[in-house]
């Protein structure tokens, strides 16, 4: 937006302004991404270059603008600069722009009917339902993603069986349960694609309503490391 030369936007102009670049930082499938990558910890550019397939000196611009939307934070490990949410804020944006585009946007909508829903058109687990259901005995908890997303934050008691393994762990997975499965968030294929593989293997199984950072934003159980075990509740999950 121009101005008269010599003049000031008016101070509403000057906010929608600062707000436009913030709308700009998550203008772009690469940063949004990333930030999906970044909910689930911290990670260096060298690593968030691997995971995305794009190379380290785009993903570092990538980065930078994100952090100068105020949407990302950075600190230097040694000889790498590692990266994460500026806070759960963005988690709140980022969801916004989702429901948005799945109620909004027809091209969403046949990409989830087509790719994520066929292979899992059964309601999702809410997380207070997982909870009361792993309390009876009722339900066993598996986190699909990587093993390192898995040691920096968990659902307290999933087990951690990404899915690049699933076959060789069926074993160890009771089948009088029901194995619930999460990954990412609402749009992680890894969780999908898992429940569709335990079903062929004879499992019941769904998939948790939404991902790892939408549970530890909401406050619920988390454990770290790379120990998985029996999910206890909070006080609050047992009203």
């Amino acid at each position: 937006m121009t101005h008269p030369a010599g003049s000031a936007p008016e101070p509403k102009q000057a906010l929608f302004e600062q707000l436009a670049i913030v709308a700009r930082a998550l203008g772009s499938g690469a940063r949004l991404e990333l930030l999906d990558f970044l909910a689930q910890g911290e990670r260096s550019v060298e690593d968030l270059a691997r995971v995305t397939g794009l190379s380290v000196a785009n993903t570092s611009k990538h980065l930078q603008q994100l952090k100068a939307a105020g949407l990302a934070q950075a600190r230097r490990d040694g000889k790498h600069v590692r990266y994460g949410l500026a806070d759960d804020c963005v988690l709140d944006a980022v969801a916004a722009l989702r429901v948005l585009a799945e109620s909004r946007s027809d091209a969403v909508e046949a990409l989830l009917a087509s790719y994520l829903k066929e292979r899992d058109a059964l309601e999702p687990v809410p997380a207070a339902e997982l909870l009361e259901r792993v309390r009876d005995g009722l339900a066993t908890v598996i986190d699909v993603r990587p093993a390192e997303e898995f040691a920096q934050g968990h659902v307290a008691g999933a087990l951690s069986v990404p899915l690049d393994r699933l076959e060789e762990r069926l074993s160890d997975l009771p089948r009088e349960r029901e194995i619930v499965a999460y990954c990412r968030g609402p749009w992680c294929v890894l969780s999908f694609e898992a429940v569709a593989r335990l079903r062929a293997a004879g499992f019941s199984a769904r998939r948790l309503e939404d991902g790892m950072p939408e549970w530890r934003q909401a406050g619920r159980p988390m454990s770290e490391g790379d120990a998985g075990g029996t999910i206890v509740s909070d006080e609050r999950d047992a009203d």
